[in-house]
């Protein structure tokens, strides 16, 4: 239904900042700044960048 692709381009144009937890309950906030069919990518303030595996994800959130 492309809506996956839908709410990701959402995000990443209006630099929307999330939180994504993770499979083993790590929570990783940043900015999604690019994605594809198998990963993500989190821009983070004061942190390395982040390629996350989209099966890794359990769900991602808006913050603030």
């Amino acid at each position: 239904t492309f809506e996956e692709t839908r709410y990701l381009k959402h995000l990443i144009e209006g630099k929307i900042p999330v939180c994504v937890k993770l499979s083993d309950d790590q929570r990783i906030q940043g900015v999604i700044e690019y994605f594809d069919h198998r990963f993500i990518r989190v821009t983070r303030t004061g942190a390395p960048n982040l390629f996350i595996f989209k099966h890794d994800i359990k769900y991602l959130y808006e913050v603030g």
